[in-house]
């Protein structure tokens, strides 16, 4: 049984890292960056056990996000997650809170070529959350609703859009990082969950609705990651 196990957090946008930040005195965190990204390293300790945090502040979009996944693959965490806000596609609405079970790229496309959309040749394209972070997390947070992620590098701010990714993929919510995370979890086996509250109806309106929530800086995320990186002490099952 190990009695140290780390974290990755990898968080896409300033606004919604700028919390954790203000609690890196709280926390006796340590700047820890990812080459020119900022990034910190705090721990928590009970009962003889560790828990290690890095954090890392990845930029907006896909690539961005599987890079950051990476290099916390390379320093050897055991479970990553992911927070931001979402667009929100079907069955949650504005401030509501999820967590992805499935996460899909919903931009990749090779359809002239005669595979499906968001077909990835020789290759699993729907990636999965790890079951047992999604049953501590709605331990935790009952309200939390659960569903599929779509990912992809373009900010969804259309109706038809909406209902196209609502139809064919049964989305409830779309960002520019989950998926990218998940799918290199997938290939290093490590443990993943992502999420995610719901700033917008990824509709017409969008980019202000968007933006409003955005600007505000708020920890809820942080706070409900923190409580969850808690938990894990009692889950006697990621200590195996």
């Amino acid at each position: 049984m190990k009695d140290i196990i780390k974290v990755g957090i990898v968080i896409a946008d300033e606004c919604e890292y700028e919390p954790l930040r203000n609690m890196k005195d709280g926390l006796q965190a340590q700047r820890a960056d990812f080459y020119k990204r900022e990034g910190h390293i705090f721990s928590f300790k009970k009962e003889g056990k560790q828990i290690i945090v890095h954090t890392i502040l990845c930029g907006i979009g896909m690539v961005n996000a599987a890079a950051a996944a990476t290099f916390l693959a390379t320093e050897g965490c055991d479970i990553i997650l992911n927070s931001g806000l979402s667009g929100g596609i079907s069955g949650i609405s504005k401030n509501g809170l999820m967590i992805g079970n499935k996460y899909i790229e919903h931009d990749f496309d090779l359809t002239p070529l005669g595979y499906k959309p968001f077909e990835k040749p020789l290759q699993n394209y729907m990636y999965s959350a790890d079951s047992e972070l999604i049953g501590m997390f709605k331990e935790l947070y009952p309200e939390i609703k659960v569903g599929v992620a779509v990912s992809g590098d373009s900010f969804v701010s259309d109706n038809e859009k909406r209902e196209f990714l609502k139809n064919e993929l049964n989305a409830m919510s779309c960002d520019m990082e989950s998926a990218a995370v998940a799918y290199v979890c997938e290939n290093a086996d490590i443990k993943y969950l992502a999420l995610r509250r719901i700033s917008d109806d990824a509709g017409d309106d969008a980019k202000n609705s968007y933006n409003s929530m955005n600007e505000l800086k708020e920890s809820v995320l942080i706070d409900i990651l923190l409580s969850a990186i808690r938990k894990i002490f009692d889950v006697e099952n990621f200590w195996n």
